[in-house]
């Protein structure tokens, strides 16, 4: 399965490192360059430094490609436009958006309204 995940911090590098294990195809995107290239250097995946909300970046790292994308980067609205760009952008079909703030899932209906695409856990 080919998987994106936004951000190398400590969730993404423990999920990224755990599912490179079970051979998925892994592409590691962060905005810094020191901890990608020491997880490159680990494990067998692919790293891409740049904003997980920038289009272009997205791009670069295979988006329209991918089967799963899986923002967990510390901010919770990177998260939620990343994986709102994997939806409109790049049709990536299963997205998950790591929300920490619960204030943005007590009016799921406005995420409807937007077109959000989000699902809650």
């Amino acid at each position: 399965m080919k998987i994106m995940i936004l951000g190398a911090g400590q969730v993404g590098t423990t999920l990224a490192e755990s599912l490179v294990s079970e051979d998925n195809d892994i592409t590691l995107v962060d905005n810094e360059s020191p901890r990608l290239q020491d997880l490159q250097e680990k494990h067998d995946l692919r790293v891409v430094q740049g904003s997980p909300s920038s289009p272009k970046v997205l791009r670069d790292a295979g988006a329209a490609d991918a089967d799963l994308m899986v923002a967990v980067t510390s901010s919770d609205e990177i998260n939620m436009v990343a994986c709102q760009m994997g939806y409109t952008l790049f049709n990536t079909p299963t997205r998950i958006a790591r929300i920490r703030d619960s204030e943005y899932l007590r009016e799921k209906r406005n995420y409807s309204m937007m077109k959000m695409c989000l699902s809650t856990i």
